[in-house]
């Protein structure tokens, strides 16, 4: 895959970071995906594995294939019990290293958005899969303002700094999903919204990960020491803690599925 103006390393961090979240989303989206038991799946962009592993505890597949560019990630990914039935290869989303017709479920999941040309990369999932497979995704809404960082995204902004956005955040609209897997030749095309939260055990906690993102730490380490500060007292002053000093927050993921004809 061509490098993304995000890219992920660290699979411990990640899984701090959006490991979590994307189990939360992803337990809706595969109970509304519905695949049956005994699959041969892919998972493209499969990151350091935390979406794999659910499928693997959940949809008991025959065997699942999680490609990611980040042998970092992938690294972390071989960690997990997962790897007793997942096999993770670097790879590229827009020319994906299997034969056509190789598997019947292809996912993405938190990834569309990452794709530099979404479109090749939803069309590659069409040519892997055989014919009535199974090709769904989730992604953050970024537009809508449903990521989960979004709360430091708009206090950066407010101190009037920029915040680099995923290269192809349009992705993440549902119309243009369902564009996306139209043209691909998908057929019963469906798209639903999921909704989210996480609780953090404390302020301090949330500002550990969420000033340290791949997409914010850099930015943040750019500021002035005054702005940092400045950051972390809007912060402060917003996330309005629980009786117990827990902070929650909520995020929101668009979704899409279709079949190939058979």
């Amino acid at each position: 895959m061509a490098e993304p103006v995000t890219r992920f390393e660290d699979g411990a961090f990640y899984e701090r970071m959006m490991g979590v979240w994307s189990r939360l989303a992803g337990e809706v989206f595969l109970d509304w995906a519905a695949p049956a038991a005994g699959l041969r799946w892919i998972d493209v962009g499969c990151g350091n594995g935390a979406f794999t592993e659910l499928v693997v505890d959940r949809c008991k597949p025959a065997g699942i294939d999680g490609v990611d560019p980040s042998e970092g990630q992938l690294a972390f990914a071989r960690t997990r019990p997962a790897s007793r039935v997942a096999k993770f290869t670097q790879g590229d989303a827009m020319a994906l290293p299997f034969p056509d017709a190789s598997f019947d479920v292809a996912t993405m999941a938190l990834v569309i958005f990452f794709v530099p040309d979404p479109a090749k990369g939803v069309a590659e999932m069409a040519r892997v899969l055989r014919p009535g497979g199974l090709a769904a995704a989730y992604a953050w809404d970024m537009a809508g303002g449903g990521f989960p960082w979004t709360v430091v995204q708009s206090e950066i902004k407010a101190l009037g700094h920029k915040i680099v956005s995923p290269p192809s955040a349009d992705a993440s609209r549902v119309e243009v999903m369902r564009g996306l897997w139209e043209k691909a030749g998908f057929v019963g095309v469906e798209t639903r919204a999921i909704a989210v939260q996480r609780s953090f055990d404390s302020i301090d906690e949330f500002l550990s990960i969420g000033l340290n993102t791949p997409s914010i730490g850099p930015v943040v380490k750019a500021m002035p020491a005054s702005d940092v500060e400045a950051l972390k007292a809007r912060l402060r002053a917003g996330l309005r803690p629980d009786e117990r000093g827990r902070v929650t927050l909520n995020a929101r993921a668009n979704a899409v599925k279709g079949r190939l004809p058979r």
